[in-house]
C-alpha cells in the first residue's frame, strides 16, 4: 500500500479540511482547526503516514510523521 500523507488546511468558507494525498475531495470538513487536527492525526496514525498542518494563509505550519521513520525527530509536537 502506498503512503498517503494527510493534510489539514483551510477551506474557502473559513472551515478546515482533512485531505489525503491523491484525493480530489476532502475526507472531512470541520469548524475548527483543532477538530480537523484530531481527525487528521487519527488518519495519519492508521495509515502510518505524515500529518501536514497548514495555517490560515495556506503555508505549512507543522509536520509530523507517524510512519516507520528511521530517523525520528526528537520533539513530539502532536
Amino acid at each position: 500500500m502506498s503512503k498517503k500523507d494527510v493534510t489539514v488546511g483551510p477551506t474557502e468558507d473559513d472551515r478546515w479540511s482533512v485531505k489525503r494525498r491523491g484525493n480530489d475531495r476532502a475526507s472531512s470538513i470541520h469548524g475548527t482547526q483543532s477538530e480537523a487536527i484530531k481527525v487528521g492525526k487519527r488518519f495519519a496514525e492508521e495509515e502510518r503516514s505524515d500529518l501536514i498542518i497548514k495555517g490560515k494563509d495556506g503555508r505549512v505550519r507543522s509536520k509530523d510523521s507517524y510512519g516507520n521513520d528511521p530517523n525520528p525527530p526528537k520533539d513530539r509536537e502532536h
